[in-house]
């Protein structure tokens, strides 16, 4: 037995034809004893607990009967795997059904590299149907484990004496294919791996970009100069699309790549000599990341775009606003107002003008907290214009963060506000990648992306937003807040039970991040209107996760030890406004849990605007309670809208019975 065997997996790890029992936890737990006894793992429940949790965020299930559930811990000492052939199989989730084999991958929690490769060498090794065969033919331990320690910890490759021109044949046909799936783990790697086997069948030269988790190497210049088409299988969009531009093209999921990659070859190859075929859009060195490619439609390519501008926006939200609930902490909330005939604020004076060798009256404390505020105001008007940029960037790669930024700050200057941001986003992508397109000189192309597609794209959405769309936009973004000035009553009420329902629902997805970027591109701490929004959308967040914290307490017998666990972290993260930490319980029981949640966030929105709280920061949860008006009106909704949350849970849970099978409407929900 080779060292890499003692330290990867050994014959004590292997189960051959075993009743594990009937669900995924009993045979992860039954692999996870054996890790425990070998002295690998120093905490069973822990290691259990983790490997579950990562269950409740998708399915370890593969095609063709195969599961790899995995996971980091602590309580691992050194990257392991464990291994059942199942009889009866159990059902991890996959679409073709049960599994009879299965890998229990645990690393440590500092091993996330080592982790990753672990799992795509083992998905690159599942794809072939003479491993997986030779899995479910092995007589002894002995033979499982030189199988697996074959592919995780494969023999360095005899150096060939071929030279290089016998090795590939001159008349071969050349492919280049990227792969790439949305948790770049395992079908990213088995689409490949397919993929190159059928090119071998095929007698064709394939290189394959595999864009995953354990990291990337992309594909030389002259590989892809030389090549005769390009197969992109990829539920996302492709990284830097326009190395590719021109060449002919098939594309797909990699789904296809996996069940049909005989087809996709010969596709390819007919692609490859056909002067008709599709090719990829562009030029090379401009964008072309606005296609949708991969089976991905214009629908849900739009929300990637606008998610992709609000996930960029959201780090200088954070910063800028917890900078300015700072300033307000050192300095007082007076600090923001405008002294008798002055054009700027107090801070904005004290920063430019005092220093600590001449502080101001009120000494060092206050002198601090104007140069935060200052930082968090200078950090926070760059909102607008991140949200803008990042949009444009997702539609047209680098070339369009330019006249992106620019358009953001034009919806900034004509008062366009939050909406300016997003239209001029839009229209600064479309415009670099409609440029990218433009046929030009081959001496040309270098000048593209650098100068052409910034200059003319920024020219295009100027003129644009200042001759045609700033006025009616600055008008939109002017009624809006006039509006919310104006609610009072049962219409306020109705706005927070709304941004309530908005925020419960997905748990930090498209309509969570919806509402909050609607919050934070209005708050204003001049506006009390916008403070009462950011303390609903806040508070309501704040909801899940506590109230699942507050169910598995209350009721524990309803959860499993994972979910225990899991409600013991969700009180920090609760009180942290990071509604994510409820995820895991509404991935397993979605039709329980994520109404429940929703019942208990519209409570607490419409609490916190029926009691006129309000907040002048944009994330921290309850530590930045300074930055809270109305403090004790806070915690009663918060209180409020957790119990409420957590007993709708236990009532749905104890009278409508669990569910325990894990969905695929669960699965996309939370992709």
């Amino acid at each position: 037995m080779t060292n890499s065997i003692v330290s990867i997996i050994s014959t004590d790890l292997v189960l051959l034809d075993v009743d594990a029992g009937t669900d995924k936890e009993s045979v992860i737990g039954r692999l996870a004893d054996r890790l425990a006894d070998s002295g690998r793992v120093s905490d069973r429940a822990d290691l259990l607990a983790a490997a579950m949790a990562r269950e409740a965020q998708s399915a370890t299930g593969l095609p063709g009967g195969i599961a790899i559930p995995h996971c980091r811990s602590a309580a691992v000492a050194s990257p392991s795997i464990g291994f059942a052939r199942l009889a009866p199989k159990v059902d991890f989730g996959a679409p073709d059904g049960p599994a009879d084999l299965v890998f229990l991958i645990a690393a440590p929690d500092g091993a996330g590299s080592e982790h990753m490769k672990l799992l795509s060498s083992l998905a690159r090794a599942l794809v072939r149907p003479d491993f997986v065969a030779s899995l479910r033919e092995a007589k002894t331990a002995d033979e499982v484990v030189r199988l697996v320690d074959g592919v995780v910890n494969p023999a360095p490759a005899a150096p060939t004496t071929t030279p290089a021109a016998e090795s590939q044949p001159a008349q071969s046909t050349s492919l280049v294919a990227i792969t790439a799936c949305p948790t770049g783990i395992a079908h990213t790697y088995m689409a490949a791996d397919a993929l190159k086997l059928a090119a071998e069948r095929a007698g064709v030269n394939l290189i394959v970009e595999t864009q995953g988790s354990s990291g990337s190497t992309p594909v030389g210049a002259d590989t892809i100069k030389n090549a005769d088409a390009v197969i992109f299988a990829t539920d996302v969009g492709v990284k830097d699309r326009q190395r590719f531009a021109g060449k002919p093209v098939i594309a797909s999921g990699v789904k296809r790549a996996i069940n049909e990659p005989d087809k996709m070859i010969a596709e390819a190859v007919a692609a490859a000599g056909n002067p008709n075929a599709p090719r990829v859009e562009g030029t090379a060195g401009a964008a072309d990341a606005g296609v949708p490619t991969g089976g991905v439609g214009w629908g849900t390519r739009i929300r990637q775009i606008l998610l992709t501008g609000v996930s960029y926006m959201i780090p200088f939200v954070a910063a800028g606003g917890l900078l300015i609930a700072l300033g307000f902490l050192f300095a007082g909330y007076d600090i923001a107002n405008k002294p008798d005939g002055a054009t700027d604020s107090l801070a904005h004076i004290i920063a430019t003008t005092n220093s600590l060798t001449n502080l101001p009256s009120g000494g060092f404390t206050q002198y601090l907290g104007a140069v935060l505020f200052t930082l968090g105001g200078l950090a926070f008007s760059f909102l607008v214009p991140a949200l803008a940029g990042y949009i444009s960037f997702a539609i047209a790669d680098r070339p369009g963060i330019a006249p992106g930024f620019t358009a953001g700050a034009v919806a900034v200057f004509v008062g366009g506000g939050f909406i300016g941001g997003i239209v001029g986003g839009l229209i600064a992508g479309f415009a670099a990648l409609w440029i990218s397109r433009w046929k030009v000189p081959q001496w040309f192309r270098g000048l593209m992306p650098v100068v052409i597609i910034p200059l003319c794209a920024s020219l295009i959405v100027g003129l644009l937003m200042f001759f045609l769309l700033g006025r009616p936009l600055a008008a939109v973004t002017s009624g809006l807040t006039n509006w919310l000035n104006g609610l009072s009553g049962a219409s306020v009420i109705l706005l927070g039970v709304i941004l309530g329902l908005m925020m419960c629902f997905d748990l930090g997805g498209p309509v969570n991040k919806a509402a909050y970027a609607f919050a934070t591109a209005g708050l204003n701490v001049a506006d009390p209107a916008s403070l009462r929004i950011m303390a609903a959308v806040m508070a309501a967040g704040m909801v899940p996760p506590l109230a699942m914290a507050l169910a598995t307490t209350v009721r524990p017998g309803l959860f499993s030890e994972p979910e225990r666990e899991n409600g013991r972290a969700a009180w920090l993260l609760g009180a942290s406004f990071i509604s994510e930490g409820a995820i895991p319980f509404a991935a397993a029981d979605p039709l329980r849990v994520i109404p429940s949640m929703m019942a208990g966030g519209a409570v607490t929105g419409a609490l916190i605007m029926a009691f006129d709280v309000t907040l002048k920061a944009p994330h921290g949860g309850i530590f930045v309670f300074f930055a809270i008006g109305n403090l004790v009106w806070f915690l009663v909704a918060l209180a409020a809208g957790t119990a409420v949350g957590a007993f709708a849970v236990i009532g749905a849970k104890q009278f409508a019975g669990r569910q325990r099978a894990q969905t695929n409407v669960s699965q996309q929900l939370f992709e």
